[in-house]
């Protein structure tokens, strides 16, 4: 899947089924649903998992929870970078 597909699938009502759990999270995330994209990643492990969970952490506001679950993706904490930005990285990453 590209980067435009994915796009596209952001324009559905409903979360894709197809979609991995990780890129189901930031789809809702997209959605407004940080709640519900949160409830995905919590239940989550791996470096992956980690690094969406710091991203969801840094755009509610809770930088200190952000930096904790970089250190556990092995990534850096980057308050400079658009949250728009980080969200296309991962999803580029997780295609």
């Amino acid at each position: 899947m590209t980067f435009a597909e994915f796009q596209r699938l952001l324009q559905q009502d409903a979360c894709p089924d197809q979609l991995s759990p990780l890129l189901k999270a930031l789809w809702w995330d997209f959605q407004g649903q940080w709640d519900r994209a949160h409830a995905i990643v919590q239940n989550l492990s791996g470096r992956d998992a980690a690094r969406v969970h710091a991203y969801l952490h840094r755009k509610e506001g809770d930088n200190w929870n952000s930096k904790y679950w970089h250190r556990q993706a092995g990534t850096a904490f980057r308050d400079d970078l658009a949250l728009e930005e980080e969200w296309r990285g991962l999803v580029e990453s997780l295609l």
